[in-house]
């Protein structure tokens, strides 16, 4: 017996030390030049968003204007207060969220397979995964989305072993947060009746009739939706309701559109889907993957099937509704596939004898993960990304370099003058980007003057009497031909695409 004890707190010692490692190493990759990636289009929306509904009350429900759900702007507002830098403070709450995630894959994994390996295995293959990396450090509500549907997962499977209000009840909340993030969660809703999958009948039938525990199950099936959706309509409290569905129309196709071509755009947003995780993914853990199915429906066929569902159904249905559909709008099915490449890496440690074979197999799939985390927290210019993420982000219009830099500047000539800035466009990474880091300096004026901009808008014109007046426009978008009125005060450049280009942001002074 005191043997066991021993043996007990030596095994205790060692998941602690192994849990604060992971914990330890997840906050190294995510913090480390946490800002390097300059502020995106979405980012600066949202955070400019939060400034606002911080500043006035009244305003809690602003998203709720372009039909987007404010509960991640919400959780920024707090962060506003601590960080003075409006990005770090937008993106923490994606890293404090994708902390969430890491630490619910792990217990997801070993409470579906009670095996400390795939636990840790799984653990690790999010930590150092480019693409959980890459937007748990993006101010975007898509990491938050995912931290809220692996827990959910979590506690749905806890209430089908268990049947347990209070289960049913955090369940529902956690849906209900979802819900309140972003619409994707839907597909959580839809999906619970899987859970039952996983029901232990002859267990459960001991405790009554078969139909007795039917209506158990739906009764706590309902308490989870009731919460879920009572929660999600808290935002009827804002004035612009209705424009979650409006907005809705502008991304997804109606049932009447996907019947008359139901695999276009299906056969196309799975091949895009193929290609983010075998990029972003890395070839290596993408096929570990792949593997990994096979092996836990051969092993486990029950909790394989579950899981597949659970993470193929959202992609088929994504892939065939999706106008607009982006490699973060797939984040929150990431973690799922993950366990599924830690199931074939244990079972590479299990039934592997030659310890040689072992860790080079290991290595071989570790080394790229970590090589891409590494480019991406360092040099994300020279990242292998998909073309798509890699325009969006770093070289087009909504890659927001240049931003900081030129507000920087303004800030300077606050000190002493006033100035008005008009930039590209009205919405998105410019005017908002700007006044993201603009906030709350006096003396200065921001205004968008559209885009592309063809011409000195008389506004900026008509603001030299008592202003200095800047222009602050990516050179894409501009299309003033040769004018001595602009001064050329700074050019900022992005990163250069595959094709040799490269866009700048163009800050000029407006002179008489």
């Amino acid at each position: 017996m005191k043997i066991d004890f021993k043996f007990q707190i030596s095994n205790f010692k060692l998941r602690l030390v192994v849990s604060l490692l992971l914990v330890c190493s997840y906050f190294l990759t995510r913090l480390f030049h946490l800002t390097i990636i300059p502020v995106f289009c979405d980012e600066a929306i949202y955070i400019r968003w939060a400034q606002v509904m911080r500043a006035v009350q009244s305003l809690r429900f602003l998203p709720l204007t372009d039909g987007k759900q404010p509960f991640f702007m919400w959780l920024v507002i707090p962060f506003l207060k601590v960080f003075s830098d409006p990005l770090v403070a937008g993106r923490l709450v994606s890293v404090t969220a994708g902390l969430g995630t890491m630490i619910g894959v792990g217990f997801l994994s070993y409470l579906l397979f009670k095996k400390k390996e795939i636990s840790l295995f799984s653990s690790l293959l999010y930590l150092i995964s480019p693409f959980c990396l890459f937007f748990d450090r993006m101010a975007l509500s898509d990491g938050l989305l995912s931290m809220f549907g692996i827990w959910f997962l979590v506690f749905c499977i806890l209430l089908i072993k268990n049947l347990r209000l209070d289960l049913a009840m955090i369940a529902g909340i956690l849906l209900g947060f979802g819900l309140i993030t972003k619409s994707p969660a839907l597909f959580f809703a839809l999906m619970l009746p899987l859970s039952g999958l996983l029901f232990d009948f002859k267990t459960g039938l001991k405790r009554g009739g078969l139909a007795k525990l039917f209506l158990n199950i739906l009764f706590y099936w309902g308490v989870i939706l009731v919460f879920g959706f009572t929660i999600y309509n808290i935002l009827r409290l804002g004035p612009e309701f209705q424009m979650i569905a409006i907005r809705n129309k502008d991304y997804v196709f109606s049932l009447s559109e996907i019947t008359k071509h139901p695999f276009n755009p299906l056969i196309g947003h799975l091949k895009d889907v193929v290609s983010w995780y075998w990029i972003l993914g890395t070839p290596a853990v993408f096929i570990s993957g792949i593997l990994g199915i096979f092996l836990c429906l051969k092993k486990q066929f029950q909790t394989g099937v579950f899981l597949l569902l659970w993470w193929l159904l959202p992609l088929l249905g994504q892939g065939a509704i999706a106008k607009v559909f982006t490699a973060r709008y797939i984040l929150f099915t990431v973690p799922i596939f993950l366990i599924f490449a830690a199931i074939a890496l244990e079972q590479l440690c299990r039934g592997t004898k030659r310890k040689v074979l072992v860790v080079s197999g290991l290595v071989i799939v570790f080394l790229l993960p970590v090589y891409q985390s590494f480019l991406l927290v360092s040099a994300p210019q020279k990242a292998w990304l998909p073309k798509e993420e890699r325009r969006g982000y770093l070289e087009m219009w909504t890659a927001g370099y240049g931003i900081k830099e030129a507000a920087d500047y303004l800030k300077g000539v606050a000190k002493t003058q006033k100035a008005l800035v008009g930039t590209e466009g009205y919405f998105g990474t410019l005017p908002d980007g700007l006044q993201m880091y603009l906030e709350k300096i006096p003396n200065i004026t921001v205004i968008g003057v559209g885009q592309p901009v063809t011409e000195i808008s008389p506004k900026l014109l008509s603001g030299l009497a008592d202003n200095r007046v800047f222009l602050l426009v990516n050179d894409t978008r501009l299309k003033v031909g040769s004018d001595s009125r602009l001064k050329l005060i700074n050019k900022y450049p992005k990163a250069v695409s595959s094709s040799g280009e490269q866009e700048s942001l163009l800050l000029f002074e407006i002179i008489r």
